[in-house]
């Protein structure tokens, strides 16, 4: 029996600590930092330092250690953790890089012909205005570094995108001390998850996620409004596909560069008229792709994660159940815009008491009995069904149960495969 470590405080990690929390393989389960409803499932530790979380796992016996987020592993907690022997699931600091910089990625597809939109790296604002200059709208304005998934405009026209260049470049979008510039790619996003050890890779299920705010994808980029597992648009030849030609090539790619990736490789694909092609590289778990994934992974996740930090994935066993999952995400009213904090949210346990049914907490926090949202994004509301139509039905008359006045969400999750 394992002590697992999770490191994080969204419904991603809500997701994973519950699921390692039901592995026959874990005795105990850790959340740092947490959330209100993480600390309901799982015992929530305060870990300010990567010293503070090396210390933590030496007391308490931690036999693995799962990172949820990117921020740790760009800033190379996998390295800490490995040189105290400590595995830990989640890429090194040298491959986060997939992640940390988009043009890295990118040059990278280029370098091993992996299939991309056609694009530029630039380091200053002229160069990638000239460069805009000579190209059609609408075109992809991206921030090279992390911006919590804010760092994409897509330009209708030259001064939409000129606009853009101007706002990364002066630091008003995070992330933006380079930019990457790209061609538009018309299609179908999907969201593809693939485990590696570094040698061995193995698909680990796909989503489709809502990233505008309003029904009918209609306003701001988000984080993620909603995502529902499988979507009937990814066809078994794309996923052969995407594993032959996007994720073996990567991993073979990352091992030749002398950073061999292990963890997750979630890859935001455009399913475009001449096949798959790699939008970006995320390094870890998608949130809220993790709250439906986990809803259907069946089985010992402990030694799944565990064999992509200490090898032998090529042994391990994976199965998905066969209904649909869909996550509907509540979110505080002005989301992705300013928005208040502290307001209570009531109704939970009824929600999680109907059949089939997971609330995931990401911005959530407990104030004596009262449980009150602190973020944007806030609650994960989860369900099972035979279908993505019955998935929705069951997500929504859980969002339904739910009383809070303060809080919104979309009505129509999944509408591509219901539609």
């Amino acid at each position: 029996m394992n002590n697992v470590l999770v490191i994080g405080s969204g419904g991603r990690e809500h997701a994973l600590s519950w699921r390692l929390k039901q592995s026959p393989s874990v005795a105990k389960v850790f959340c740092s930092p947490g959330n209100g409803g993480i600390a309901q499932d799982v015992e929530c530790v305060a870990l300010a330092t990567h010293d503070d979380i090396v210390e933590f796992c030496k007391k308490e016996n931690i036999a693995l250690v799962v990172i949820g987020a990117e921020q740790p592993l760009v800033d190379g907690l996998v390295d800490k953790l490995e040189a105290a022997n400590i595995p830990a699931f989640g890429p090194r600091a040298n491959a986060a890089k997939l992640e940390g910089s988009k043009g890295f990625m990118k040059d990278i597809c280029k370098k091993y012909n992996i299939p991309t939109a056609a694009y530029g790296f630039f380091s200053d604002a002229q160069s990638a205005k000239e460069f805009v200059a000579g190209r059609a709208c609408p075109i992809v304005i991206k921030a090279d570094g992390l911006a919590a998934g804010k760092g994409v405009v897509i330009a209708q026209d030259k001064v939409e995108a000129e606009t853009a260049i101007d706002e990364m470049f002066s630091g008003k979008i995070a992330g933006g001390e380079r930019v990457v510039i790209e061609e538009f790619l018309e299609g179908e996003e999907v969201s593809f998850f693939a485990l590696t050890d570094g040698t061995n890779a193995i698909e680990f299920g796909y989503a489709q996620d809502h990233k505008r705010v309003g029904d009918g994808d209609k306003g701001p980029n988000t984080g993620g409004m909603g995502t529902y597992a499988p979507p009937p648009v990814m066809t078994d030849a794309l996923r052969a596909q995407t594993m032959k030609e996007i994720i073996l090539p990567t991993v073979a790619a990352m091992a030749k560069e002398g950073a061999p990736f292990s963890g997750v490789l979630f890859a935001g694909l455009m399913l475009s008229k001449t096949g798959p092609k790699l939008l970006e590289y995320n390094v870890r778990f998608g949130d809220p792709e993790t709250q439906s994934l986990m809803m259907r992974f069946d089985g010992d996740l402990y030694p799944v994660l565990l064999a992509c930090a200490a090898g032998g994935l090529d042994k391990v066993n994976i199965s998905f159940r066969k209904e649909a999952a869909m996550c509907v995400v509540m979110a505080t009213k002005g989301y992705p815009g300013d928005y208040a904090k502290g307001s209570e949210i009531r109704g939970l346990e009824k929600a999680d008491a109907l059949p089939n049914v997971k609330v995931f907490h990401a911005g959530t926090k407990r104030e004596g009995d009262k449980i009150v949202a602190v973020g944007g994004r806030v609650l994960g509301v989860t369900a099972l069904g035979e279908t993505i139509a019955e998935a929705q039905k069951n997500a929504y008359k859980a969002v339904d149960a739910i009383d809070w006045p303060e809080g919104f969400c979309r009505r129509d999750i999944g509408w591509r495969a219901i539609k």
